[in-house]
C-alpha cells in the first residue's frame, strides 16, 4: 500500500468513527445506475462503519435462481419481478446496520421509496460516458458479432445509458445526498475521472451524510421544550 493509499485509507476510517454515532445504525441505501464504483463505495462503507452489505438485485436474483432465471423471470413477468424487488427492500428496509446498493426498481414507485425512507439514501453519481466505457469494456463480442456490427458500442452504450437514465433520474433526486464523481474529481484536483477511487467517494458520502445527522440533531434539539 502506498502512503497516498494508506493516507485515504486511514481518513476514511475516521470519518466513519465520527458519524456512526449519529448514524446509531441506520442502514444506508445506495441508488444510482449500476457499475463497479457504486458497488466498490458500498462495500467500502460497510467495511468502515462496520455494517452489512447488500445488493438489492442480487438478493432478487438469488431469489429467482441465479441471474439467468431473474432476467427471464423480468421478461416473462415483470409485474411479478417487481413485486420480488419490493419485497426485497421491505425485508431489507426492517433491518439496521445495513449497506444496500439499490437496483433501479428501488427508486421506480412511490412504495419502494418509502421503504428507502426507513434509511439514508445516497445517490452515487456516475457520469454516463464512465459508465458506457466500463459497459463496453465488460462486453466480449464474438468475431462474427464484430464482423457483422458497424455500429460504434460506445455510443450504443451511451444511448441506452441515457434513456435508462432520463426514466430514473427523478427518483435518484429524491436521495437524502448525493455523492457526485465530478464534484471529487474537481475537489481533489484531478484531471481524470478514472483517478477518483471508490475511497474518494466513500469520503465524500460519509460528509454528505454527516451533515444530514448534524442538522437532525440540531432540529432534534430546537424541539425539545426549555
Amino acid at each position: 500500500m502506498s502512503a497516498a493509499e494508506l493516507e485515504t485509507s486511514l481518513a476514511v476510517k475516521k470519518m466513519a468513527t465520527e458519524i456512526s454515532f449519529g448514524l446509531k445504525g441506520t442502514s444506508i441505501f445506495l441508488v444510482g445506475i449500476n457499475c463497479s464504483m457504486k458497488t466498490n463505495v458500498g462495500k467500502v462503507l460497510a467495511d468502515a462503519l462496520r455494517y452489512y452489505y447488500f445488493d438489492s438485485d442480487s438478493v432478487v436474483e438469488e431469489a429467482s435462481g441465479g441471474e439467468s432465471s431473474a432476467t427471464s423471470f423480468l421478461e416473462r413477468d415483470e409485474k411479478g419481478f417487481r413485486e420480488s424487488e419490493t419485497e426485497v427492500l421491505k425485508q431489507l428496509s426492517s433491518m439496521g446496520r445495513l449497506v444496500v446498493c439499490a437496483g433501479d426498481g428501488a427508486v421506480q414507485s412511490p412504495q419502494n421509496l418509502s421503504y428507502l425512507r426507513y434509511g439514508i439514501s445516497v445517490w452515487i453519481d456516475v457520469p454516463l460516458d464512465l459508465l458506457a466505457d466500463e459497459m463496453v469494456g465488460a462486453q466480449v463480442p464474438s468475431a462474427s458479432d464484430q464482423s457483422m456490427s458497424q455500429s460504434d458500442p460506445f455510443q450504443e452504450a451511451l444511448e441506452g445509458l441515457t434513456k435508462r437514465y432520463m426514466a430514473v433520474s427523478g427518483g435518484y433526486g429524491t436521495a437524502d445526498a448525493t455523492a457526485s464523481l465530478l464534484k471529487v474529481t474537481t475537489k481533489l484536483g484531478y484531471d481524470d475521472f478514472k483517478s477518483v477511487t471508490p475511497e474518494d467517494m466513500a469520503i465524500e458520502a460519509m460528509t454528505e451524510i454527516e451533515k444530514l445527522t448534524r442538522v437532525k440533531k440540531m432540529i432534534e434539539a430546537a424541539a425539545k421544550p426549555f
